[in-house]
């Protein structure tokens, strides 16, 4: 079905908040939804809600009406921080129909299994498929872990919690013979159901071989940046402090992050640890004293055209406070306002545009620059002339290069039309657009991407 929000409603999203960081409502009538993967060269979004299901969230904001996946109380266990988990793609899905599964089973522990696409039809799976890979006891009922991802050296990455309760208090985090509080990494491409990665730190002594690094504490949403295969991972904290980790490409085996010794970069229990210079520290932190913030839920680092100035700065936000943050290079926050919805996963499409899922609203957002403005081209060093507009726009260059792409958005980021214009001379086509406002998106011959936005006014369009 369709989701449909008035231009007044989009208007008061996008113009609502000081600071440049925004959302704008994209698609509705999910129900928990925790995670948003999608496979390699693929414009779909698949939205895994807690409860059992994987929907397909289509380009144009509408979603199937038939379930990519369900999986059944006979399966699952939900509630708390239990259910339906994480969702990762294999990186040859388009030749094997490969998908992961992270799930929390009906004895509460932790499943990594292996599903398959249905072969006739690409927009369901074939739930008989379903083969499990590795299963991981879990202690208590939170802290099961969440987000799974294959990363640049092709393997998969397996996020997993402490196991639960408070503090740690059978120290699972440091404890490198328990598969809890660490980073696994598996081979699914090898073995009868996974082969172990041979530079895994434990793969040939006493360790458990899957561990890739330990000393984390709730890492329930890492990503990959898609153009450099770093790894950021966001580690909910325990009373006072949430941290964010990179590690950057090529990726280093055999960190300790520090859980239950330090919170983020402060004392915590450190009994029996080993000295702090040995352990990797996170880039940044917050207080939830200073924040109001009590759960980081990890993003991305944008990788987009829509908006520049977002470009290479990772996105986060707070599931207590309801706001998103942004870390650019020199690992200084910016903290948007308040929004409402519990924001519980992020997710990025083909293109690199961000997306946000509310957990209590059942809404996806997108995430918007509110700083774009009409006229304000002095970044981009180009104007869209006119502008406001009724008929055709030109554009008007000093030191872009024809030819050019531009693509026209709504101001949810779908596209509308994408035109080439070899030469200044070459008009913009509005024709089939009706009032509002719009992104514009350039790419020039170099590959560098400016945007703007458009204004059409006085047009009647039948």
């Amino acid at each position: 079905m369709k989701t449909i929000f008035t231009f007044f409603s989009l208007l008061l999203f996008f113009f609502a908040f000081s600071q440049t960081i925004g959302v704008t409502p994209f698609a509705s009538g999910f129900t928990a939804p925790v995670e948003i993967a999608h496979p390699a060269a693929d414009a779909r979004l698949f939205v895994v809600e807690q409860g059992g299901a994987i929907k397909i969230l289509n380009s144009n904001g509408t979603t199937n009406g038939t379930n990519f996946l369900t999986l059944t109380t006979a399966t699952i266990s939900t509630g708390g921080e239990r259910g339906l988990l994480g969702l990762a793609f294999h990186p040859n899905y388009a030749g094997n129909g490969y998908f992961y599964v992270n799930y929390t089973n009906i004895s509460g522990n932790t499943i990594i299994a292996r599903y398959s696409v249905d072969s006739g039809n690409p927009d369901i799976a074939n739930p008989a498929t379903g083969t499990i890979l590795l299963t991981i006891a879990q202690p208590y009922s939170n802290h099961n872990g969440g987000s799974i991802r294959f990363g640049p050296d092709g393997y998969l990455y397996i996020a997993m919690g402490d196991g639960g309760s408070g503090g740690d208090p059978e120290n699972r985090a440091q404890n490198i013979n328990e598969n809890l509080g660490k980073m696994l990494r598996i081979d699914v491409n090898s073995g009868a159901l996974y082969g172990i990665p041979p530079a895994n730190p434990y793969a040939v002594i006493s360790g458990n071989d899957e561990i890739w690094g330990i000393g984390l504490r709730n890492p329930w949403k890492f990503s990959f940046n898609r153009l450099n295969g770093d790894l950021w991972i966001a580690d909910v904290g325990q009373n006072a402090v949430e941290e964010i980790n990179k590690i950057t490409a090529p990726l280093t085996p055999g960190l300790n992050f520090g859980w239950r010794c330090y919170e983020g970069t402060s004392p915590y229990n450190t009994a029996g640890c080993a000295p702090i210079g040995t352990m990797t520290m996170p880039i940044a932190q917050y207080t939830h004293a200073a924040t109001g913030g009590c759960s980081i839920t990890g993003g991305y680092v944008y990788t987009g055209s829509l908006y520049p100035d977002f470009q290479n700065n990772y996105f986060f936000a707070d599931y207590c406070n309801n706001r998103i943050g942004m870390l650019n290079s020199s690992a200084v926050i910016t903290w948007s306002n308040t929004f409402s919805g519990n924001f519980t996963s992020f997710g990025e499409d083909q293109n690199g545009e961000l997306y946000l899922a509310g957990g209590s609203s059942g809404i996806i957002y997108k995430l918007v620059d509110t700083n774009l403005g009409v006229n304000d081209n002095s970044k981009e060093n180009f104007m869209l002339y006119p502008n406001p507009a009724n008929s055709n726009v030109f554009i008007k260059t000093t030191n872009i290069d024809f030819p050019l792409t531009a693509i026209i958005s709504d101001l949810t980021g779908k596209s509308l039309s994408t035109q080439t214009l070899v030469t200044e001379n070459d008009a913009i086509n509005t024709s089939s657009l009706k009032n509002g406002i719009y992104l514009v998106s350039i790419k020039d011959s170099n590959g560098r991407n400016f945007t703007s936005k458009l204004k059409i006014t006085d047009r009647t369009v039948n």
